[in-house]
């Protein structure tokens, strides 16, 4: 028995989504809810579903000090950092906004154990120790000698 395959043009229709009704007029960035393509297909459902689901993967790895924060002192940011909280072990980098464009004015935080006290050390001489308080960390910042109280405050993405 011979078996006919279907033309390519058949094979085509037969595997393209339905064409999705377009709005009446233009869609505006702030209107939630429309798209300028029509309603999603069952594959960008899918497609969305699975984006969604990797990021709730990731955040199930990311610990509770992952993210921005900053340093600061009597309302003036001392250094800004980028963290990385993975098993209880932080990671990131820090940059003085107090000297911008000098090259030592940032670094690496490497291997600093997440407890009930974190010490973080930023240039030779700097050294903050600071402790859980409410939503954000407080504690004293060592410089050049010179010690002053501090907080550790989550940024805004």
């Amino acid at each position: 028995m011979l078996a006919i395959a279907p033309s390519l043009a058949q094979a085509q229709s037969a595997e393209a989504p339905p064409p999705s009704a377009s709005p009446a007029g233009p869609v505006f960035i702030h209107e939630t809810g429309r798209s300028p393509g029509g309603p999603p297909t069952a594959e960008e459902i899918a497609y969305d579903a699975r984006l969604k689901s990797s990021a709730a993967a990731i955040r199930a790895f990311q610990g509770p000090m992952e993210g921005a924060w900053t340093l600061s002192a009597g309302g003036h940011e001392l250094y800004l950092l980028q963290l990385v909280d993975r098993d209880g072990w932080i990671d990131g980098a820090w940059r003085d906004p107090r000297r911008p464009g000098a090259p030592e004015a940032s670094g690496l935080i490497v291997d600093v154990p997440r407890g009930a006290e974190l010490t973080l050390r930023f240039a030779d001489d700097s050294i903050a120790v600071l402790h859980p308080s409410g939503g954000h960390w407080t504690g004293r910042l060592t410089e050049a000698g010179r010690s002053q109280a501090v907080t550790l405050s989550r940024r805004a993405p």
